[in-house]
């Protein structure tokens, strides 16, 4: 809130008499300035004496004559150069910088720049009095260092010796600016009021900060004559009108006010709170309130901004990112991330948790648990930059960070000790990102693996014992018995391709709308529900007060929550859509507001969580945060030890908490917070109580609107009445009509769960990982997806159509086709289904209907089936476990990835036999014919070795403890978990292709399955 208009110009002569008195005593009321005026007119007398009596030197070298000292300064100042060199490294001329510690490194551990404010204007004009309550502000509230140089203070001792004649006047603003140089230089935020009235002297001032490059900003007290006459503070306008003080500023000797000041402050209009404010602005916008980079328009940057955006660091691009893939997929320990975890991943790379530039370290997670912040040193001032980025050092008991920055959640990385294994073999220094999809989508750097202490998590962030709160549930994970930390890269930005992808913006994306509409300050305003005219109502209201603190343009963040959600909450596309409608029925002003999905998982952490909330909307440049009545709240469960099915935090702790947070610490966050609000029937608008009237109220809870949504409600007639429910309608102004509908389409078809995009979740096109000779249906990754098998354009099973051997037997023995069902890298379920048309290939459910993936790891083979192959239920081992009634499954040993549906020629070398849950399941070891490895023998344990370092014990430990990630017991190995021979191998899949000749011969017998057109 700053004013740059040109300021009125005084047309005065350049010289003017020196100020009399016509006393020496008492001539003002200000006893301190009376007695410096008497002390000076003393000393003057005496000089006067002196010269008289007593020529000095100079004098009488120039024959005797009266002694000019202003002139002897000018000669002096003349023949002086402007510095002296300090040091060998300056050089003759050259900058004094080096002499000293480098300025930026100075500001930046300072936590501030130096600036000089020069403010001019008459005597009276508040220079003084708006100074001493910007200092205060600056000192107590913002914690800075501020020296103001005034026209009284440096008279005291400085410019003792000066009067108030021009050329004294001129030495006085040269002794000042001069001082201002060296404190600006320091690191001080300097404030220099003194009259100076004469632009040329004022032009000097601003050239010597100019020549060294200091900040130096003019500030014009823009009053007039009559208004400062009028204050008269010090009672000089009276004694110049009594005739007791001629040759005084601005009455008979002249002012030249500033012609371009930076800042014009006719605070004669405004009150000492707004001039403050207004300065105060300034100074952010020139970035003086941080020590190190800043933006011009005044919008806070992210916490830990040193070099520049994180996102520009950690989302690779071109050509860059195409090698960092490449050498990425080269990897050896690869590591699979559920959809949660992609949704940490998307805060990281695009520097939501600003300055976290990966998943938690071991020390960095105990300083968020037990801080709820974490320490840094951006600029490296203490020598710990890489404080957070490199492996915990339990040794190191001196390094620390120079400041804090807040995290309160775990931003974690939770493996199987399966990957942990393959990490703890790799002597590779990075681990590969692959999601659920088998997707590689980024690297992990320096991995430090350490234990999963789960409870500790829980109970530090949550407050709370509760098993079955959903994000503990999450947290408790079977299997995830460790946590992997290390920084990031991704080879491009996450999208999901839901249709929501255009209202994912970064944060430097956000911070450049806020800039593109020309936003002084910015607010977020978080939201997981619809909004209502009672959202609207606190949005505007928040506008409204953000202008009454002197802010032109604050603009809204309209910030949805985009990442993981608990299954009863609205759909993330129903809320961006319904936020959409609000938007274009203006219910709230998209001249000033800003949608952007926020992308992290709610955890339902209350206190702790909400300080997430604020701290992640400073990313992207939001200076207020509207916070209301229980925050990041939920209910306790049944299961909960404490308050069981009732709230788990109260409502007021929330906001509590983070206004006492270190989210606002550093002065770069307020918070706009609101209690409670209702409709008002009266108006038909949202808004707070009036006690006065409390029939005209009513509140519209959450579950009541739910119902009246569900029942397809109309605006209400008025009268509004009482029972909404009964009347099955829906007050007017509530929610704007498009917005309705849309509500209300979500509540009667709830049910269609395949309809709604819950949260940010990657709706994937597996063409990239499917045959070309396979046709698909549905969508990938729902229940509906199904991949049917085509031979030479002609719909064919997988299971019966594909010959068992491969055309290749006829001048090769024992060469097999083999089906893939589940290409290497990809973890989704995916089975030949036995029962439907032509045996196409869908994804298996869990017992709640879900999908189901593999969870224990990043599978490192190719799985699928043998063709004409089942496992007979009645053909018992001699331990009495029968067939697992399916085709036998293969596991194929090739160095990459086959495609979902693909028909490849293998050779047999080893098998398997798995005992899960009663039943005998062959795991038949394969490798593609084409591999050089194919034509070796294999007639033992140690020739699969020998040829394959290493992967039968991979092999059985993930046979044995991949259902353990999903809570289940281990499985059992025959044979002492040793794989059979080739030979016994082959053996195995004879007779399982014989059981399945018998099968199709009796198709009658088994009408549960689909075993080919005709039967």
């Amino acid at each position: 809130p700053v004013t740059t208009t040109t300021p009125p110009v005084t047309t005065t002569t350049t010289t003017a008499p020196e100020p009399t008195t016509t006393t020496t005593k008492n001539n003002v009321d200000d006893p301190a300035f009376s007695a410096l005026f008497e002390e000076n007119s003393r000393l003057r007398e005496q000089l006067s004496q002196q010269k008289a009596s007593e020529p000095t030197t100079a004098a009488a070298a120039t024959g005797g004559a009266d002694f000019d000292i202003a002139a002897y300064r000018e000669q002096a100042l003349a023949a002086t150069p402007p510095n002296i060199i300090e040091c060998a490294e300056a050089g003759e001329g050259g900058s004094q910088e080096a002499c000293h510690l480098p300025r930026d490194r100075r500001f930046e551990a300072l936590g501030q720049k130096g600036v000089t404010l020069w403010m001019t204007g008459l005597s009276g004009s508040g220079k003084s009095t708006i100074a001493r309550a910007l200092e205060e502000e600056l000192v107590l509230k913002y914690g800075k260092h501020v020296q103001q140089l005034d026209g009284d203070n440096v008279r005291t001792g400085l410019n003792r010796d000066l009067g108030f004649s021009p050329a004294d006047r001129k030495e006085s603003v040269r002794r000042v600016s001069e001082m201002a140089c060296l404190f600006n230089g320091g690191g001080v935020i300097t404030l220099v009021t003194l009259v100076s009235p004469y632009r040329a002297d004022r032009d000097e001032a601003r050239k010597r900060h100019e020549d060294q490059n200091l900040n130096f900003l003019e500030v014009f007290m823009n009053v007039n004559l009559d208004t400062v006459q009028e204050r008269d503070p010090k009672g000089l306008y009276a004694k110049v009108a009594a005739g007791e003080i001629t040759g005084f500023t601005g009455v008979d000797a002249p002012y030249e006010a500033p012609l371009t000041p930076e800042i014009d402050l006719p605070n004669s209009e405004m009150s000492i709170e707004e001039c403050v404010a207004a300065l105060i602005d300034r100074l952010q916008k020139e970035g003086v309130l941080e020590g190190g980079p800043t933006d011009p328009s005044g919008l806070p940057l992210p916490p830990g901004y040193a070099k520049g955006w994180l996102e520009d660091e950690l989302i690779l691009t071109g050509a860059e990112a195409a090698r960092a893939k490449e050498d990425a997929a080269k990897l050896s320990a690869k590591v699979r991330l559920t959809d949660i975890d992609v949704n940490w991943l998307h805060v990281i790379s695009e520097g939501w948790a600003a300055p976290l530039s990966g998943f938690l370290r071991e020390g960095p997670l105990l300083q968020a648990l037990h801080f709820n912040s974490i320490m840094i040193d951006p600029f490296d001032d203490q020598g710990a930059k890489d404080l957070i980025y490199t492996t915990t050092d339990w040794n190191d008991y001196e390094t620390r960070g120079s400041t804090r920055t807040s995290l309160s959640v775990p931003i974690v990385l939770p493996i199987t000790a399966y990957t942990k294994a393959a990490i703890d073999a790799s002597a590779d220094k990075a681990v590969a990102l692959h999601d659920k999809d088998g997707r590689l989508l980024g690297v992990l750097r320096d991995p430090e693996v350490y234990v999963n202490r789960q409870e500790e998590i829980v109970t530090r962030c949550f407050g709370a014992i509760d098993p079955e709160h959903p994000y503990i549930k999450h947290l408790y994970a079977p299997g995830m018995d460790y946590l992997l930390g290390g920084e990031i890269q991704i080879f491009e930005k996450i999208a999901y391709d839901d249709g929501l992808d255009k209202w994912r913006l970064t944060p430097k994306e956000l911070f450049n709308e806020f800039k593109a509409k020309e936003a002084d300050v910015v607010f977020a305003f978080q939201t997981r529900n619809p909004t209502h005219a009672g959202h609207a109502y606190l949005m505007r209201t928040g506008r409204e007060r953000l202008l009454a603190k002197g802010y032109k343009n604050p603009v809204l963040w309209l910030s949805p929550l985009g990442g993981w959600t608990k299954s009863d909450d609205v759909p993330l596309d129903v809320r961006v859509k319904q936020h959409q409608a609000v938007l274009d029925e203006k219910m709230l002003d998209p001249s000033w507001t800003v949608m952007g999905i926020w992308p992290a998982p709610m955890i339902y952490a209350g206190p702790t969580e909400v300080q997430f909330h604020a701290l992640s909307r400073k990313a992207a440049g939001a200076a207020y945060f509207v916070v209301g009545r229980d925050a990041a709240g939920i209910k306790g469960s049944t299961e909960a030890v404490w308050n069981p099915d009732d709230d788990m935090y109260d409502a007021n702790h929330a906001r509590y908490v983070l206004q006492m947070s270190p989210v606002l610490e550093d002065k770069k966050m307020s918070l706009l917070s609101f209690d409670k609000f209702y409709y008002d029937k009266s108006d038909h608008t949202m808004k707070a109580m009036d006690e006065s009237r409390p029939d005209d109220f009513i509140s519209i809870s959450g579950s009541k609107m739910r119902a009246l949504a569900r029942q397809g409600a109309t605006p209400c007639e008025d009268p509004i009445p009482s029972d909404l429910l009964a009347a099955n309608c829906v007050p007017q102004g509530f929610m704007v009509p498009s917005g309705w509908a849309i509500v209300c389409d979500y509540y009667q078809n709830i049910d269609d769960a395949d309809r709604w995009v819950p949260w940010s979740k990657s709706v994937v096109d597996p063409s990239e990982w499917t045959s070309t000779s396979t046709v698909a249906h549905g969508a990938y990754g729902t229940k509906d997806y199904a991949l049917f098998l085509t031979i030479d354009g002609k719909q064919a099973s997988p299971w019966h159509d594909v010959p068992l051997m491969a055309a290749a037997s006829s001048t090769r023995t024992g060469v097999y086709n083999f089906v893939t069902e589940i290409p290497m890298y990809t973890s989704a379920k995916m089975e030949v289904t036995k029962d439907k048309w032509y045996n196409p290939i869908q994804q298996d459910s869990n017992k709640d209907g879900s999908p189901r993936y593999y969870t224990y790891g990043t599978p490192f083979f190719n799985y699928g089936l043998l063709p004409q192959t089942w496992e007979d239920p009645d053909v018992k081992t001699p331990e009495g476990y029968g067939g697992d009634d399916d085709p036998l499954d293969v596991i194929e040993l090739g160095d990459d990835p086959l495609t979902m549906g693909s028909v490849t020629e293998v050779v047999v070398v080893g098998s398997l036999e798995l005992i899960d849950e009663g039943e005998t399941d062959h795991k038949i070891l394969a490798i593609r014919s084409t591999d050089p490895r194919a034509s070796e023998r294999y007639d033992s344990p140690d020739d699969l070795e020998r040829h394959f370092p290493g992967v039968v014990d991979k092999l059985v430990d993930w046979l044995k403890m991949y259902k353990t990630s999903d809570g289940k017991p281990e499985n059992i190995l025959a044979n002492n978990d040793l794989p059979l021979s080739a030979k016994d191998a082959v053996a195995v899949v004879d007779e399982c292709h014989s059981a399945w000749q018998k099968l199709t011969s009796e198709g009658a017998q088994h009408s549960d399955f689909w075993l080919g057109a005709g039967l």
